[in-house]
């Protein structure tokens, strides 16, 4: 199982420090702490539900040592409900992950910049 390096701070949780992602499914998985198997999170696939583009902030780019060549991949924290299309997501914080050097970090993305973007967006507005 690959493990990704935590290089800023997920928010609420200072302390993670390795995290290993578990696909569930093409849209969902988990990113679970390597460190605490009882911290655990729901991330899942922002552009298999919507188009979802945004300037990546530099404090993340150099974080992450991402280029224009690097291979990133995007991931959004869901907030679980019942039923599953209730479920909340959060596209202002996004989990960027540098595939190539196997480093993660959340970005905080400006609400003003992005007024497309809610931090709890359901499922079910999605589904057509």
């Amino acid at each position: 199982m690959q493990q990704y390096e935590v290089k800023s701070t997920l928010l609420g949780f200072e302390n993670i420090n390795k995290v290993e992602i578990h696909e569930i499914d093409e849209l969902f998985s988990t990113l679970q702490d390597v460190d605490n198997e009882q911290i655990s999170f729901t991330i899942l696939n922002p552009y298999l539900l919507r188009e979802y583009s945004f300037d990546l902030p530099l404090d993340i780019k150099i974080l992450l040592d991402i280029n224009k060549e690097s291979n990133v991949s995007v991931y959004n924290i869901v907030v679980i409900q019942e039923p599953l299309e209730n479920s909340s997501i959060n596209f202002l914080a996004p989990i960027i992950i540098n595939t190539d050097n196997n480093t993660i970090a959340q970005a905080i993305l400006n609400k003003v910049s992005h007024p497309e973007f809610g931090m709890a967006e359901t499922i079910k507005s999605f589904k057509e």
